[in-house]
């Protein structure tokens, strides 16, 4: 490898929407994200359906059995 061409790679510390913190390894300092694997319906199992615009009730009322 080539000196002088890679970026500093340092610990950093990872922060959630929800407060949870973590570290792990980048080249910048912090790193704030939206959601992490504490709040993620995919780990936590919680699904959140959003429908503000009413598909789903719609998809029901379409294909319902009559």
């Amino acid at each position: 490898m080539k000196e002088g061409i890679h970026p500093d790679y340092k610990e950093a510390k990872v922060v959630c929407a929800c407060g949870e913190t973590f570290a792990t390894k980048s080249t910048k300092p912090v790193i704030h994200v939206d959601i992490c694997s504490k709040c993620h319906p995919f780990f936590t199992g919680k699904q959140k359906l959003m429908d503000a615009e009413g598909r789903v009730q719609k998809f029901n009322r379409k294909y319902a059995k009559k």
